[in-house]
């Protein structure tokens, strides 16, 4: 499996997860009242990922190529700068579920207007990744770099989605397993 298409599987989990969200917008716009803690934990678990895996290994491909032509080190450059735009959005987020979980008058429709938007930016950073990114790098590397970079690149297994589950989110699995299925 190469870089690009482990950071694409990436991506794919991901949106199964902002689809989570997505469901649990529409019913807190119908006026039920979805798990917060779940919600909760999902960002969480989208923010710690990005921030300490996938955004970093991404951050190191792309030094890795810059350089490499003007094109690809502007997108590059782009995506740099949504990854710090993300990490703030996400910590927003979790700072008022922390607040709703902790009975603090929070607005419905500030709380569903600020998880829209973690939802909508999420999908579109995924979005400029898959369409401009990720094929910008594929058409500049050569079998040699992608050789080179996977050896720089550390390699992780996924906390939820891998093989092997963490402690830490074999309840969230489940839990959106059975989320997911209801």
């Amino acid at each position: 499996m190469t870089v690009v298409s482990e950071l694409h599987q990436d991506h794919v989990n991901l949106i199964k997860l902002l689809e989570i969200l997505d469901k649990k917008i529409l019913k807190l716009k119908e006026g039920s009242q979805p798990n917060i803690s779940l919600m909760a934990d999902v960002i969480s678990y989208i923010a710690t990922y990005a921030e300490g895996y996938h955004h970093p290994r991404e951050d190191k491909l792309f030094a890795y190529f810059h350089g490499k032509n003007n094109q690809l080190d502007a997108v590059m450059k782009e995506c740099e700068d949504a990854h710090v735009n993300l990490k703030g959005y996400a910590h927003a987020l979790l700072e008022t579920i922390d607040g709703v979980l902790h009975d603090a008058v929070v607005p419905m429709d500030d709380f569903i207007a600020k998880l829209e938007a973690f939802v909508s930016n999420e999908k579109a950073h995924l979005d400029f990744e898959e369409s401009k990114v990720f094929p910008l790098l594929n058409e500049a590397a050569t079998n040699a770099d992608w050789k080179k970079v996977e050896k720089q690149l550390p390699v992780e297994a996924d906390p939820l989605f891998g093989e092997k589950r963490t402690e830490e989110y074999k309840s969230l699995y489940a839990e959106l397993m059975r989320d997911i299925n209801s």
